[in-house]
Parts: C-alpha cells; sequence; structure tokens
C-alpha cells in the first residue's frame, strides 16, 4: 500500500468528503419535505391524492436512481430544464429517497394506537389537532431509527451523481485511479471517509432516538 501516496491526495478526498456532507444534507432536507408531503397524500381522505402518493412511491421506488440522475440531468434539457450537475443530483436523488421517507413516516403514524386519536376527538380535538398535538409527537418517535436508515443508504447512494461528474468521493476516487493506476488506495481512503460520515450520522441519529425516549 502506498501510504506516501495516500498521505499526498488526502487534502482533495477531504474537499471531496465535504461536497459529499453536502450533497447528503441537501437530499435527506428534500427528501425529508417530499416524504412529509407524500405521507400526508397517502393518508388523505381524498382518493385522488391517495393515488398520487402511491404513484409518486411505486414510481420513484420502482426505478433506479442513476436512471431518475440520468434522466433529469442529460434529459432536462429537451424539455426545458436546465441544471448543474450537482443540482440535478441533489433534486434526483431527493424525490427518490422521498419515496422512501415516505412510507417511513406513514407507517410511524398508522402504528400510533388509534384508540388515542378517537379519544382526542371526543375531547373536542379537531381532525388536524388531534393529529398535531397526539399522533404526531408519538409518531415521532417512532420514525428516527427508520429514517436514519434511509439517511445513511442515501449517503452512500450520493456516489451515483459521480457520472454527472459531481466532485464527491466517488468521483475524486476514479479521477485519481485514472492518473495513479492505485485503485486499492483510492477506494480504500473513499470508503474511509465514507464511514466516518457514516459513523458520525449514526451517532446522531442514536443520541436523538435516546432523547425522544427520554421525552
Amino acid at each position: 500500500m502506498d501510504t506516501e501516496l495516500i498521505l499526498r491526495v488526502a487534502p482533495f478526498f477531504l474537499e471531496a468528503a465535504w461536497v459529499t456532507i453536502q450533497l447528503s444534507v441537501l437530499t435527506a432536507l428534500l427528501g425529508l419535505g417530499c416524504g412529509a408531503l407524500g405521507a400526508a397524500a397517502r393518508l388523505s381522505r381524498l382518493a385522488v391524492f391517495r393515488w398520487i402518493g402511491a404513484v409518486y412511491v411505486s414510481l420513484w421506488r420502482g426505478t433506479p436512481a442513476l436512471i431518475q440522475v440520468f434522466i433529469l440531468y442529460f434529459g432536462g434539457p429537451q424539455i426545458g430544464i436546465q441544471l448543474d450537475s450537482f443540482a440535478a443530483g441533489t433534486i434526483a436523488l431527493g424525490v427518490n429517497i422521498g419515496a422512501y421517507m415516505t412510507e417511513t413516516i406513514r407507517g410511524a403514524i398508522v402504528s400510533v394506537d388509534r384508540g388515542q386519536a378517537e379519544a382526542a376527538r371526543t375531547l373536542g380535538l379537531s381532525r388536524w389537532q388531534t393529529m398535531r398535538k397526539v399522533v404526531l409527537p408519538q409518531a415521532a418517535r417512532l420514525m428516527i431509527r427508520p429514517l436514519g436508515v434511509n439517511i445513511n443508504a442515501l449517503i452512500k447512494g450520493t456516489a451515483l451523481v459521480a457520472p454527472i461528474s459531481v466532485v464527491e468521493l466517488t468521483y475524486t476516487a476514479q479521477r485519481f485511479i485514472g492518473s495513479t493506476y492505485k485503485p486499492f488506495e483510492m477506494f480504500l481512503v473513499a470508503g474511509v471517509l465514507y464511514m466516518a460520515i457514516i459513523y458520525a450520522v449514526g451517532h446522531g441519529i442514536n443520541w436523538l432516538d435516546r432523547r425522544a425516549r427520554i421525552v
């Protein structure tokens, strides 16, 4: 193993890790927004909204995320959508992970005992008040760990934007392999940095979960 080479390229990989972190944060936030809207649609009383939510989940979970990235980045200009590679990757991955988060959020909400909602309605709370004050606080505790799993998968999935030239960890590793012919060292550095990011996120998820259980 070429330790000297690893030390020489380390600053470039750290810059790429920062891009990966930014991409992960923005994509996770977009995914949470899409997931919340998707869950609301899936739980709606109106059949048309339930249908829209079901189509969204089925379509985005049923097609590869890489294809979705390619469609938005390469196919977008044909329909007037011109995005740089970072924006296209963020939007495509965010909408994709949002489909998974939709089911995570919906599952947490429906797992709350219906008797509590019925009791709240008996006490005079509206449907919205019942959801906001009774159901969602309990569902939020239940969805922390499953959402953490989604986010960890998302971080690893950011590698899918390498083919559209977003300078994140995988792209950087591929670029240096082309000039150094040392794939082991380059992918090792990228892998270690991915693990460090995922470990930090996992630690944060565990902390949130413990806090939620105390409250």
